[in-house]
């Protein structure tokens, strides 16, 4: 199972992101492929507060559209969201352990450790800074 991180669903929302074209197709792959894929939580989450910020798009994704936007992804039937259950402390402490995240690396190394806690096979991302998660394999399909 793939999953996805935040800047893949940005770019493949964000119609102004340089990276657009091919992030809607990888994300579409997945969609409406018939294999299993994720969203971990934490990225939705990261995605609503991203592409409705002023400062950092202008315009702003209006809150409605990006909701849709959530929730065209959310009825993709082969679409799994990780989130945090039995188990899942023990696996972001041993990445906290390994990898001494600090300040916003705890944010990705929860994102890493929901990955290895579902099994996801692989996380789609352009940040190269999940590579200090041992034990997960990363991919960006942009390049």
């Amino acid at each position: 199972m793939i999953a996805v991180d935040t800047n893949l669903l940005v770019y493949a929302h964000r119609k102004d992101s340089h990276w657009h074209a091919p992030a809607v197709l990888a994300v579409r792959s997945l969609a409406e492929g018939s294999a299993p894929w994720a969203i971990p939580w934490p990225c939705l989450h990261e995605f609503l507060a991203i592409v409705t910020h002023p400062r950092i798009y202008a315009p702003p994704t209006p809150h409605p559209a990006a909701a849709v936007q959530i929730e065209a992804w959310l009825a993709s039937p082969t679409m799994v969201l990780l989130s945090e259950g039995p188990g899942y402390w023990n696996a972001l402490a041993d990445l906290l352990d390994a990898s001494r995240p600090r300040g916003g690396q705890v944010h990705d190394a929860r994102i890493a450790a929901l990955c290895l806690h579902h099994r996801a096979t692989e996380l789609w991302t352009a940040d190269r800074d999940f590579s200090r998660f041992s034990g997960l394999t990363t991919r960006n399909p942009l390049v």
